[in-house]
């Protein structure tokens, strides 16, 4: 049995096992969904799940009758496949080894342009033969020259900033996975004077944890889409990458945290890893 749970705790369910596959999943609603360069999923039979607390708190996303998620941290909620006998679970929010890695990534053909794949894994342009499902086909945002481009899932939700960004860096902190629901965060560091949002600021939501100094997620109310944060303290918004329209120009250059890596995904890349936050320069 395996449990689960969301980043602030308020929704808990637990899985028995075994899982029956374990897949990395980079099509574009993902992405926006996570905020991630790709979804780490699980698959079990929907009969050895069960929620333990906080049923009420979750909230159906408006972009996908599949879609789910807290309404106080913003962390994806499992997908209960009822006509399929199927329980499909965020990976992220799982404790603990879950005793499976990936086996494939699907639908590499909508990869984000900042993320390469460095593993041996076999590749789908979009759903493995074995899985007879639609293709949602969503609009591609025409470049800017000089200017990324972003938004949540639903749309409602947009933003853009000029020039190259700080940093990009891959965090595998605990927080970060249950935050993100996924194997890792991506994020996107960018001075608060070249950021700006275009619509939509006032459908965010935000949930930071009690005892962290900084750490908080922000969402979209109505998809629960992922979504930047500005930090005036520090002087910059962080942006999560899986919500990027365009190509930053910029690649993930570091992997931290990386002692609290979840033990399901190998790192394959060889980009400098760091137990924890990197030394100052």
């Amino acid at each position: 049995m395996t449990k689960g749970a969301c980043l602030c705790g308020t929704v808990r369910f637990e899985i028995d096992g075994p899982f029956q596959t374990m897949l990395n999943c980079h099509c574009s609603m993902c992405r926006k969904f996570n905020g991630t360069a790709f979804t780490t999923a699980v698959v079990a039979p929907l009969a050895g799940f069960r929620w333990l607390a906080g049923e009420d708190a979750i909230r159906p996303s408006c972009a996908s009758d599949r879609r789910s998620f807290c309404g106080t941290c913003g962390s994806a909620t499992p997908m209960l496949l009822p006509e399929r006998q199927l329980a499909v679970l965020h990976a992220g929010n799982l404790e603990g080894d879950l005793g499976i890695e990936p086996k494939f990534h699907q639908f590499v053909g909508s990869k984000a342009p900042w993320y390469t794949i460095t593993d041996s894994l076999p590749q789908f342009e979009e759903w493995p033969p074995q899985i007879q499902a639609p293709v949602v086909s969503r609009p591609v945002a025409p470049p800017k020259e000089g200017v990324t481009q972003g938004s949540c899932l639903c749309g409602s939700v947009a933003f853009e900033f000029d020039g190259t960004p700080l940093r990009m860096v891959s965090c595998h902190c605990k927080r970060c996975r249950l935050g993100r629901s996924a194997a890792h965060a991506t994020n996107v560091f960018v001075a608060l004077d070249s950021f700006r949002w275009i619509h939509g600021d006032a459908q965010i939501a935000s949930y930071k944890v009690p005892d962290a100094r900084f750490f908080t997620v922000a969402f979209c109310k109505r998809c629960g889409g992922a979504a930047p944060r500005q930090s005036p303290e520090r002087g910059f918004a962080v942006v999560p990458a899986g919500t990027l329209d365009t190509d930053p120009g910029i690649r993930p250059a570091a992997h931290i945290f990386v002692d609290s890596k979840a033990s399901w995904f190998p790192i394959t890349d060889d980009l400098p890893r760091f137990a924890e936050y990197p030394p100052l320069s």
